[in-house]
């Protein structure tokens, strides 16, 4: 997993005081992870990080060797002929926090990129990876999303104190 850390206290404040009027935080966890994965999936789609920058392109290399291998042409950075990384974005939400990645291997190589023979060398002497793989940022917060994390808390707040009678 990746862990993502909030830039605005604004978020870890709201997050404590929905738990301290919930109890159980694992219905805005939920709130939360479904909406993290949702906008993680349509960043694939758009080919941007979470701060709307594209990602590097592919080289022409790589896009190559997917034709070489019967794979077609696959122009768009961090989609496969599996697509299984923009598909397999998983969530694991409970009343601790809420967990957000992937289970493949390579998730963080792509997230954080790699260096061409950091992994070392296959059984005929070729640098693993073959080449320098750039970072492309698919998982984290925007600006934006922060501010709507804040939102999914203020409702889940609003409903609480509702709950609990307050009328202030």
């Amino acid at each position: 997993m990746i862990k993502v850390d909030f830039k605005y206290q604004a978020v870890a404040d709201a997050l404590g005081e929905v738990s301290r009027r919930l109890g159980d935080m694992t219905p805005i966890h939920e709130d939360i992870g479904d909406y993290v994965t949702r906008v993680t999936k349509e960043r694939f789609k758009a080919g941007i990080d979470p701060d709307g920058n594209a990602w590097t392109p592919k080289k022409q290399a790589t896009i190559d060797r997917y034709k070489e291998r019967g794979d077609g042409d696959r122009p768009n950075p961090l989609i496969g002929p599996s697509k299984r990384l923009s598909s397999e974005i998983a969530q694991y939400a409970d009343a601790a926090g809420v967990e957000i990645g992937s289970s493949l291997e390579y998730s963080a190589v792509m997230q954080n990129g790699v260096k061409q023979g950091a992994f070392g060398k296959d059984k005929r002497n070729h640098p693993l990876p073959w080449g320098d793989i750039p970072a492309r940022v698919w998982l984290g917060l925007s600006d934006e999303d922060e501010l709507a994390i804040i939102d999914i808390t203020d409702e889940h707040l609003e409903q609480a104190f509702k709950l609990s009678g307050f009328n202030g």
